[in-house]
């Protein structure tokens, strides 16, 4: 999807199409943090006037994404607020609208699925179709179909996506960015050399910022520069499979299949904060914030029906070292006071002499609601221990 975030927000708010617009920073509550049009006239009558700007956003807030308008100033998901803030300081600043996201999400791959039905979802805003069977999938190399999933996205929803077609995801996925946005592009494996091998080696699904750096350090810098290469070099420098694996897909090579089904191996939420926070002066935020995290985490895990038996905690400190703790109970549970008591049992092994910048808590060795191992391993109803447990003991 083009700029996905965003563009959910400019159905809302028409006026600030073709503007610079970030979506980012604090997580909206309703539309509390949101502008509001005249006696009840509707968000579309809202003055471009009136809305955030970025130059003013005083935190350390991160961008999900940015309208094409902004990202021409150098700005980009995963970036800083302040360091776009410096960039773009006229762009106008939203808050994320999850529950929106998510509903557009949904609408969106159903749409695909109406179409072609083998689809592997791949995050809130992208997905790998397999046209192989479906009719008139091969026509024109697979633009016919691309165009009418196009189409019909748009005209339920209103919101544009880019296509990338190939022989394989690993291509397809490149292609994708080739063309945004509400692009198509066909990559044929005789263009390997023509339109892949150009490209930088972290434009390969898999090679991230470290091997990045890595291979660039090593005078490799294109993806043709690595095809280049020995495989056994690369073998001796990233081990036998990642190399092995790095040669292939310079090569454009991915045998890997669109799965349509998977299971999740955790859940997480977490926040970082808008400034940082210890664990003795600011004892009662923190405890809130823990808190929600934790039912959050529980409606996340009763939404999508998974129970958990191991809870995680994750800290970053002032000096953004990370520390992560574990603990497994002994039944399964997707209960939010039974998650804060497991999750509090993990902070006392964790070290809160200073400061810190994020919170998290994590859910892991998942099953499927109904089917846990052992005749007695349930813990759904928050019982009288977990709730004492939400008062007592706890370091925050």
């Amino acid at each position: 999807m083009d700029a996905f975030f965003a563009s959910v927000e400019l159905l809302r708010y028409p006026q600030l199409k073709g503007l610079p617009v970030v979506i980012g920073g604090r997580r909206r509550e309703g539309d509390a943090l949101l502008p509001q049009g005249p006696d009840g006239a509707g968000p579309s009558s809202v003055p471009v006037a009136d809305f955030a700007r970025l130059r003013d956003y005083v935190g350390r807030g991160v961008i999900t994404t940015a309208t094409y308008a902004a990202r021409q100033f150098g700005v980009g998901s995963a970036m800083g607020m302040m360091k776009a803030a410096r960039l773009c300081p006229q762009a106008i600043v939203l808050p994320v609208d999850a529950d929106e996201v998510r509903r557009y999400s949904r609408l969106f791959k159903s749409t695909i699925t109406e179409i072609a039905p083998v689809m592997q979802d791949r995050g809130v805003d992208e997905v790998y179709i397999d046209f192989t069977e479906v009719p008139g999938g091969q026509r024109e190399g697979g633009r016919v179909l691309a165009r009418l999933i196009q189409k019909s996205i748009f005209d339920r929803t209103g919101l544009t996506c880019s296509i990338g077609v190939a022989p394989n995801r690993l291509l397809a996925k490149m292609a994708s960015e080739f063309d945004k946005p509400n692009g198509v592009s066909i990559v044929y494996a005789q263009d390997l050399q023509s339109r892949i091998w150009p490209l930088d080696v972290r434009k390969i699904s898999g090679i991230g910022p470290k091997a990045g750096a890595k291979l660039a350090a090593l005078g490799v810098h294109t993806i043709g520069e690595l095809a280049a290469q020995d495989p056994q070099w690369l073998v001796e420098r990233f081990g036998k499979s990642i190399g092995a694996w790095m040669h292939r897909a310079a090569w454009g090579q991915d045998d890997s299949p669109v799965v349509t089904t998977s299971e999740p191996v955790s859940m997480s939420r977490e926040t970082t904060f808008e400034r940082d926070l210890h664990a003795v002066h600011d004892k009662a935020e923190l405890g809130r914030i823990f808190t929600d995290l934790c039912m959050r985490l529980a409606q996340d895990l009763q939404r999508k029906g998974y129970v958990a038996r191991t809870i995680g905690v994750k800290l970053r400190y002032d000096d953004f070292r990370t520390a992560t703790r574990e603990q497994t109970a002994c039944n399964y549970t997707a209960d939010g006071a039974t998650i804060r008591q497991l999750a509090g049992q993990c902070l006392r092994r964790v070290p809160l002499d200073r400061r810190l910048r994020l919170l998290g808590v994590r859910a892991g060795t998942l099953v499927r609601r109904g089917e846990e191992p052992g005749p007695s391993a349930r813990t759904y109803g928050q019982g009288r221990d977990a709730q004492d447990a939400m008062g007592t003991g706890q370091l925050f």
